[in-house]
């Protein structure tokens, strides 16, 4: 019998990839734009004194996490992999702790749909 409970788990975790990805693109382009000496808004960029590779190093595990996100919910949308669906929603736990823990719950609830 099929229920709604990975249909869920893939949808929560499906959002918390891509906003993931979307933050982790945000965050290179910012450290891109400071390192090429381009001033965002009205600051200067040498305001910036967090050195860049550490910024580009947070961008890089976001879009890393983001994509294990994304092909965890399509894991559990398929109702296939049951190991990569549960390694989304902990991926998505790491980002946003209401969809991690919502989506590992209704993956671990409907493990034998798998």
């Amino acid at each position: 019998m099929t229920t709604w409970r990975p249909t869920v788990a893939g949808v929560l975790e499906i959002v918390a990839g891509a906003m993931q990805l979307v933050t982790g693109a945000a965050v290179i382009l910012a450290a891109g734009l400071v390192a090429g000496g381009m001033n965002i808004g009205d600051m200067p960029g040498a305001f910036f004194l967090v050195p860049l590779p550490l910024i580009a190093l947070v961008g890089l595990p976001l879009i890393l996490l983001g994509v294990v996100t994304l092909l965890g919910g399509i894991s559990a949308l398929q109702r296939k992999r049951w190991g990569l669906a549960l390694a989304g929603g902990i991926c998505a736990l790491l980002f946003s702790t209401l969809l991690g823990v919502l989506s590992i719950v209704f993956v671990v609830m409907s493990r034998d749909e798998f």
